[in-house]
């Protein structure tokens, strides 16, 4: 990995202690270069979007959380908060799913841009204010001048998420983590999002996180995918690897659940059962109680390692070709 891309290395989070500790993450490693897109995927509680918030630091002091989350040639787990601060939205910049509950509802949309402008780039306030109506312009936001003026729940949800995405881009970050950004939005307005995170990537060079749970748009977006289920990887590819030879029976079961693009009906297959619960989790393969196939004895007692199956291609299975 290059100098300015991120990478996170063998990181753990703990929240809680004793009989509640939930191991929500465990053993994570990924990295994405400069100028490439990773989907991190997986279902609610998999432990894609808590891996990036630890990484960040952005876990509330209780978590206790180990490895090494590498930016710009510093681990970030080693910074004070102060540090922490210099990097997230100067190097480390986040756009998440629900804009509402991440916009301040007290400050105008200019004041929410200008704000990190002023701090991390020494911006006057009226270059920092030139600068969010520039912003607002290159996310497709319509009469900049006057949205500027304008409170959060005076806005559309796709706008108020274009805001989020122009905060996000204000200080030129070396990596954008976009966590579930078009969960909410219009398919249109998804499509637009998609593109302008594209474009911006193109002209800037920066390194993209995206966080989903829909391996459809992950699919047309990233150049690698990681598959996380019970807070560990269970499958890592290069995007059109995993999409044609997926190995894993979770990854095969995320892309049996997707509607198919142009098909009359479409026949989706539904992953039984339900995650397991991070402070009981199980001795051996954590997808077994869910896994159609179960085709080998160790996988109800013993944890099967990431091994690589393809060039460029891991798999944490002891069965990667049954059931395919």
């Amino acid at each position: 990995m290059n100098a300015s891309g991120f990478a996170v290395r063998d990181l753990s989070v703990v929240l809680g202690r004793g009989k509640r500790a939930a191991h929500v993450v465990r053993g994570v490693s990924w990295s994405v270069e400069a100028g490439r897109t990773l989907g991190v995927v997986g279902e609610s509680g998999s432990g894609k979007s808590m891996t990036v918030l630890a990484a960040a630091g952005l876990l509330p002091s209780p978590a206790a959380v180990t490895g090494s989350a590498l930016l710009g040639g510093r681990d970030l787990l080693t910074l004070s908060a102060r540090e922490l601060e210099g990097v997230r939205g100067r190097k480390l910049a986040f756009v998440f799913q629900d804009p509402m509950t991440s916009l301040n509802p007290l400050l105008t949309v200019e004041r929410q841009i200008t704000e990190g402008i002023e701090e991390h780039l020494g911006a006057t306030r009226r270059a920092a204010r030139d600068r969010a109506r520039e912003l607002l312009a290159t996310v497709g936001i319509p009469d900049p001048d006057r949205r500027l003026d304008a409170y959060p729940h005076q806005l559309s949800g796709g706008m108020r998420q274009r805001v989020m995405i122009a905060i996000a881009l204000s200080c030129g970050p070396d990596v954008l983590v976009a966590d579930e950004p078009t969960t909410a939005l219009d398919v249109t307005t998804q499509a637009q999002i998609l593109d302008l995170v594209r474009e911006r990537q193109e002209r800037t060079g920066m390194a993209v996180v995206w966080i989903s749970h829909d391996l459809a748009v992950v699919g047309g977006l990233a150049d690698d995918v990681v598959v996380m289920y019970g807070g560990q990887v269970v499958e890592q590819a290069p995007a059109e690897t995993l999409h044609g030879s997926p190995l894993h029976p979770y990854t095969r079961g995320l892309l049996g659940a997707r509607p198919l693009l142009g098909a009359r009906r479409a026949q989706l297959t539904a992953i039984p059962g339900t995650p397991p619960d991070p402070r009981q989790l199980p001795p051996g393969c954590v997808f077994f109680d869910r896994c159609p196939v179960q085709g080998d004895p160790r996988c109800e007692t013993e944890v099967p390692e990431l091994l690589e199956v393809g060039t460029r291609h891991y798999a944490r299975t002891f069965c990667p070709e049954d059931d395919r």
